[in-house]
């Protein structure tokens, strides 16, 4: 089974990535989706920890060999930064949301230096704009960022620019459309509900999915 399907199957498995296109979740920008994401569940399912984090050391492997020092993103991308940085043998750190207002008033935790080649750890990519800010702090603090790898990507075309524009690669263990797929395949939704979901990722703001 190709690791993108395996990782689908776990997420569906313990409803990290959960489908709703009958009774869509409000989302806080109040955008009605049919779909809720939540991958901080894996950290509690070992068997799913362990193909999630086996599975982002395999695509560090593949996309980013020279990979020197692996960073978070805070807070969801902080533990599988760390588990996956001790598979590998890595240093890790992450990058705070805003500068700490005592001690050192770090942003970045952890030993970075300058010129280090860095891998940013996320747990999704929605539109893009947290981890483009994390990548960004630590180009500012000089170090050389090779790229990001996620558990979970939406693919939305919002996010791809973005990224795109940033001069910014991403490299996900699965993504929306394929665990839409499994998702049908294993009878959790419809056929007719795939064709929803899909039209749900290509423009969010549109409802008319709700209807198809």
């Amino acid at each position: 089974m190709e690791l993108n399907q395996k990782i689908a199957e776990d997420l569906l498995k313990i409803k990290a990535v959960f489908f709703r296109p009958d009774e869509p979740f409000i989302w806080a920008s109040g955008i009605k989706s049919p779909v809720y994401c939540d991958n901080r569940l894996t950290l509690t399912a070992p068997e799913v920890r362990t193909d999630v984090e086996t599975g982002l050391a395999e695509l560090i492997r593949t996309y980013y060999p020279e990979a020197e020092v692996l960073m978070g993103t805070s807070t969801a991308g902080i533990a599988h930064a760390a588990i996956t940085a001790h598979l590998m043998g890595l240093p890790m750190g992450y990058v705070r949301g805003g500068n700490k207002d005592h001690g050192r008033k770090n942003q970045i935790e952890g030993k970075l230096e300058a010129g280090q080649k860095v891998v940013v750890v996320e747990d999704l990519i929605s539109t893009g704009g947290s981890v483009i800010e994390v990548v960004n702090v630590l180009r500012e603090a000089g170090a050389e960022v090779l790229g990001v790898v996620s558990i979970f990507t939406y693919g939305m075309e919002k996010g791809k620019q973005r990224l795109a524009d940033a001069n910014v690669i991403n490299h996900s263990l699965t993504d929306f459309d394929c665990i839409a797929e499994v998702a049908a395949k294993t009878g959790y939704i419809s056929e007719a509900d795939v064709k929803r979901l899909i039209a749900f990722r290509n423009n969010p703001s549109d409802e008319s999915w709700i209807a198809l």
